[in-house]
């Protein structure tokens, strides 16, 4: 079943870079979303750590939906959503600006509009509008599209270098508009998705990364890091959300790229099924560590039967006790 978002062809998606982001494993991840999404027995789609929202977005337009509800802890981030949500045309205008203005300076003068543009950020001083603005112009113009912030909730990525960066995605941001009209967006723990789940709700996480390495920073994506103690009360959060009817699909790193005998997710979630996925980081300040490498996806429902489909196949490692 397809739903009313699809009058287009052209499918939203992410509008800022996401260290993470899943817009490569989405042919993936497609054949792990549980089948009753097809069927039309699931009516809800509630994801708690949104991002980029690139699995929202490929969710929006391939189902027919009732409800849509997305979290994320990262005030400025859902800020952002917000704008776009609901002040589309005035945020677009805006970065059009930035984009030309950017574009036309010399490397001096970059240099000078992006730590402005940092400082004033981090100040939070701004218009809702601006905000969004500013949030959209570092991601597309720091270093890496990294999204980095100190202990206190101040960002602060260095610049990139980038010749033309696409500040202004004026088409997209229309589509992303689109998708959102049918979104409900809150700020917050993840806790928050509690009360939108039963038996009718798909629930999708993708919570910080367990870091690969002990120098690894991807996890801060706000003033507060996720440990494993984090990871151990979001698996219990799945459970209850399992045991509430919900069909439940998280993603991590893995944790065995690094050290073959660190079976934490397994552990953790044992009475779940665990598929590796290979992927290719897309975020790192060495171009020789973008290699493939194993993500994890686990889902509180067995998946079909496997069938060959080269890197698009989702191969099933239930790890059950």
């Amino acid at each position: 079943m397809i739903s009313k978002t699809t009058a287009t062809d052209l499918t939203a998606r992410p509008y800022v870079k996401w260290a993470g982001g899943k817009s490569q494993l989405l042919p993936q991840f497609q054949l792990c979303y549980p089948p009753e999404l097809a069927s039309g027995q699931i009516t809800r789609y509630v994801e708690p750590f949104v991002g980029s929202g690139a699995v929202l977005f490929d969710v929006a337009s391939r189902f027919a939906l009732s409800d849509l509800i997305v979290i994320d802890r990262n005030p400025r981030l859902m800020l952002t959503y917000e704008v776009i949500q609901s002040d589309v045309e005035a945020l677009i205008a805006r970065l059009e600006a930035l984009q030309a203005q950017y574009w036309a300076a010399d490397q001096e003068v970059r240099h000078a509009l992006y730590y402005e543009m940092r400082e004033a950020y981090n100040r939070r001083q701004a218009s809702d509008v601006e905000q969004a603005a500013q949030f959209i112009f570092l991601n597309r113009t720091c270093f890496n599209g990294l999204y980095r912030v100190n202990r206190r909730g101040n960002f602060n990525v260095p610049m990139g270098r980038y010749r033309r960066p696409r500040i202004a995605d004026a088409d997209n941001l229309r589509r992303v508009h689109e998708v959102l009209q049918q979104v409900t967006l809150r700020v917050g723990d993840y806790r928050l998705a509690t009360d939108f789940i039963d038996a009718r709700t798909f629930v999708y996480c993708d919570p910080p990364y367990r870091p690969l390495t002990r120098t690894a920073s991807f996890t801060a994506y706000s003033d507060e890091l996720f440990t494993d103690q984090n990871q151990t009360e979001l698996a219990a959060f799945a459970r209850a959300s399992s045991r509430a009817g919900a069909r439940v699909m998280l993603s991590n790193s893995d944790p065995r790229n690094i050290d073959p005998a660190d079976d934490f997710f397994d552990r953790l979630y044992h009475d779940f099924t665990i598929s590796r996925l290979p992927a290719r980081r897309s975020i790192n300040s060495r171009s020789d560590r973008r290699g493939p490498v194993h993500e994890l996806v686990i889902t509180s429902y067995p998946l079909a039967s496997a069938e060959s489909a080269g890197e698009k196949q989702c191969a099933s490692e239930a790890s059950r006790s």
